[in-house]
């Protein structure tokens, strides 16, 4: 369901606007998530790209970049969908991230 993959440092992987194909899984390294109003860092564990699936033909609402080398799961788009479809409660368990990722791009500095 999901393809690993490794990518430098400095390499974009998510453009702002670019319509939504999958997200991703950071295993090892961490990335930057360039917001309109600010930056996030985000490390192994963490997961993103995840906004632009919520909604057919969603787009992507900030540029990611690798700070180091990285190892990912890259999960598409169909896969995410047949995943919550066959484990809700990780869409749920999903929904306090998604919100606070939400309050971050409205508030300055974020």
């Amino acid at each position: 369901m999901a393809t690993e993959f490794e990518a430098p440092a400095n390499l974009v992987l998510i453009e702002r606007g670019q319509v939504g194909s999958g997200m991703f899984i950071l295993k090892e390294g961490e990335v930057v998530i360039e917001l309109k109003n600010g930056e996030v860092r985000l490390g192994p564990g963490e997961y993103f790209g995840e906004m632009a699936l919520l909604s057919e033909g969603g787009r992507r609402t900030a540029r990611v970049r690798t700070l180091t080398p990285v190892r990912c799961l890259a999960i598409s788009r169909a896969d995410f969908a047949a995943l919550l479809q066959d484990e809700p409660r990780l869409g749920l368990m999903m929904l306090p991230i998604l919100a606070r990722r939400l309050a971050a791009m409205e508030s300055p500095g974020a």
